[in-house]
């Protein structure tokens, strides 16, 4: 019995670590008053990229900044077409997701010459029973409650994100405000999904990210746009996928068309308010015109 709560345990650390960067990515974004629904497509980009140069330069090190660039550049293209241009940012978002797939899919086949898949790559062995993304991920929950709630900056990304007027009449540079988070929240999307690549089987997949950017943004509904409390929802959500993975193991005798399920079905009751009602940041979505009334 205890063996199974220790495997159950080790698996739900190791499905929420991407999760945890992705949903503290869209906390960000989303404080400052943009919806970022492109964290799937962020994940995906980031987790390409990590391979890519991994393969060519043979460093987990590199690979890792290949992913935070890749992510940095379409977290910058989400913000640029979503405040510069006010553009809607739910089909903005969407939009980046389509991209995301569909440029990893040609490179896959221009670079390996084959569908599918990617080559095996050096990537980040474990450190002890858990990997570094894991060690970095709860090290930024608490970086990110105290930059939050605790620094000058933090509250002008709240205030930016409440109430815009307001700040940029004291003198807060909401558009500004609004590009870093964006920006910060593809670092950490793309991060997210560099945990995945380099940071577990050491390749790329399509189809691997599997919707965990969706989960994680409905972890930043279900956490109350807090970073303890996203964490605290990937956990949840990473039990869920772990439960899946460690019954099929045990062989227990369960349907696994749930178990694949599990996930998705836990994911639609947060986001439907079946688990609880989450009132989003006032402004969470709006584009903002400096000058209007």
């Amino acid at each position: 019995m205890w063996n199974i709560i220790t495997i159950l345990f080790g698996s739900t650390i190791r499905s929420a670590t991407p999760l945890m960067f992705t949903a503290l990515g869209g906390t960000f974004s989303e404080r400052s008053g943009v919806v970022n629904i492109g964290l799937e497509g962020m994940m995906t980009i980031g987790a390409f990229s990590a391979v890519l140069v991994s393969y060519f330069t043979g460093s987990p090190f590199l690979g890792l900044l290949g992913a935070i660039v890749s992510g940095a550049f379409f977290g910058w293209l989400l913000a640029f077409l979503s405040i510069h241009f006010k553009a809607n940012q739910v089909v903005v978002g969407t939009a980046i997701n389509i991209l995301a797939a569909s440029l990893t899919t040609f490179l896959l086949v221009e670079i390996w010459g084959k569908p599918g898949q990617t080559d095996n790559v050096n990537y980040f062995t474990p450190w002890g029973p858990f990997n570094m993304f894991t060690y970095l991920a709860f090290i930024l929950v608490g970086v990110s409650y105290f930059v939050l709630y605790k620094t000058p900056f933090g509250l002008r990304i709240r205030a930016v994100g409440e109430h815009p007027r307001a700040a940029d009449t004291l003198g807060v540079n909401v558009y500004k405000v609004r590009y870093i988070c964006v920006i910060l929240s593809g670092i950490l999307g793309a991060i997210g999904g560099a945990a995945l690549s380099i940071g577990s089987i050491s390749l790329f997949k399509e189809g691997m990210i599997a919707g965990k950017g969706f989960i994680a943004l409905a972890a930043v509904i279900f956490g109350k746009w807090h970073p303890v409390g996203a964490a605290l929802a990937c956990l949840f959500f990473g039990l869920a996928d772990a439960i899946q993975t460690v019954s099929m193991s045990l062989g227990l005798d369960l349907p696994k068309e749930f178990l694949f399920a599990l996930p998705y079905i836990l994911t639609m009751m947060a986001v439907s308010g079946l688990v609880g009602k989450s009132v989003a940041p006032a402004a969470d979505g709006v584009p903002y015109e400096k000058g209007e009334k």
